[in-house]
């Protein structure tokens, strides 16, 4: 028995359970099945990594799984492809998009995709649907009014409902900024904040931040936290943090246990609700839990004292890393200037990859060890499998890093209320 199929039997059960899970037909998810493992045995050569196998075949699955319902929907002429509504879901190295349409598109009847992508995405009239499936025009209507309900059901964010406050500080749109290097060396500083989240994990504290579209500036997602209460979990003290997320419909709730010690600053749960499930995932729950929020090694957590310690420098602008899957540093000193104040800050560059899609983060720190100002860059091949096209291309006009030779474009940027 050869290494991959070693691999493959310790978590061939996880993968099938996978499989079957996401596709009803037994018949469909064995096919699938088949072509991931067949799939996973050609390209084992390129996994560098063996302790992360189960994590890789997972993400073939999860690709595998969406070819099998983009097919299907080709089939039944649902251009699922043209659907641009995304979301967001928020780790340590911030937001991953996700199409929450599609997967929700995804689990409905073969019927009721047929009819909404009818109906909303090539825009016909329901005469014309009757007319083009060959059913009366009053099975539309029953057909439409029930695969509405049925979207609504298994949506993960319903709508907000009348009185839901949206209140906000945040600017609208993302005021101009400059970063402007200085001569003077990087100072050391104590960064307590979260990884991804901004906030400090102490009680009382509390915090507001946003993100804003680098094409036209604009806020399109921002979050109110606060630190709520001591917690247990698994019988290791921390505090709870409350946090709601908004976009422009819709309100989600999430909560936090996280702890604050002397050298780490680390996050021990998150809970929150997806498709009218609470979900907790904790850090005893291994790759899932890890792969969003864990850092170091057994999760023990970002260092909260830090200077620059060279495994992250610059060169002409270029910047050479010992490693780009999960690595932070201090790279110079920089005034940030905005809304008129300048602060004097530490510029942390942050590197990782999430299932084998590498990204990177700017964040400018003062010597409070507070953020002002957090930039988020994707290496250009980034979800290229999604969009199929290259991030350079999608954003041909946005700021390039180099990083050990490879292109990275700018995003988009967050601000805390903190330079309010």
């Amino acid at each position: 028995m050869d290494e991959f199929e070693v691999l493959l039997r310790d978590c061939k059960n996880a993968v099938e359970r996978f499989v079957h899970y996401k596709i009803s037909s037994p018949s469909d998810a064995e096919d699938v099945f088949q072509d991931i493992c067949l799939t996973a045995y050609k390209s084992f050569g390129q996994l560098k990594d063996r302790l992360s196998f189960k994590a890789w075949i997972l993400s073939i699955a999860r690709n595998k799984c969406s070819d099998y319902f983009r097919r299907k929907a080709k089939a039944l002429e649902i251009p699922l492809d043209t659907v641009s509504e995304t979301g967001f879901s928020c780790g340590r190295f911030g937001l991953t998009e996700t199409n929450m349409v599609r997967e929700t598109l995804d689990l409905l009847s073969d019927r009721d995709r047929q009819i909404l992508s009818l109906f909303y995405y090539r825009d016909l009239p329901q005469s014309d649907i009757a007319a083009h499936l060959g059913i009366p025009l009053g099975t539309v209507k029953s057909r439409l009014y029930h695969a509405k309900q049925n979207f609504k059901e298994k949506y993960p964010y319903p709508p907000m409902k009348k009185g839901d406050c949206m209140m906000k500080t945040l600017p609208e749109y993302l005021p101009e900024y400059t970063i402007e290097k200085s001569a003077n060396e990087p100072f050391a500083v104590k960064w307590e904040e979260l990884w991804g989240l901004f906030i400090v994990p102490k009680i009382g504290e509390k915090l507001r931040w946003g993100s804003y579209d680098t094409a036209n500036r604009k806020l399109c997602e921002w979050s109110e936290m606060k630190v709520t209460s001591r917690a247990v979990i698994h019988g290791v003290d921390g505090v709870e943090i409350q946090e709601y997320r908004h976009d422009r419909t819709t309100i989600r709730e999430y909560i936090y246990i996280a702890q604050l010690t002397q050298n780490d600053c680390r996050l021990l749960a998150e809970f929150y609700e997806k498709d009218h499930v609470k979900k907790h995932l904790t850090f005893l729950d291994g790759d899932e839990f890890l792969a969003e929020w864990g850092y170091g090694e057994n999760n023990c957590g970002k260092k909260i004292n830090i200077c620059a310690k060279g495994e992250i420098h610059e060169i002409s602008d270029d910047l050479f890393a010992q490693s780009t899957d999960q690595l932070f540093d201090i790279v110079g000193r920089y005034f940030v200037t905005i809304y008129g104040k300048s602060y004097d800050t530490v510029r942390i560059i942050s590197l990782d990859s999430y299932y084998g899609q590498y990204t990177a983060c700017e964040q400018y720190l003062d010597q409070n060890g507070r953020t002002g100002l957090w930039r988020r860059f994707n290496r250009d091949d980034w979800a290229i499998d999604r969009f199929q096209k290259s991030w350079s291309k999608q954003l041909p006009n946005n700021e390039r890093l180099i990083i050990n030779g490879e292109t990275y474009v700018h995003w988009y940027d967050c601000i805390t209320d903190y330079i309010l």
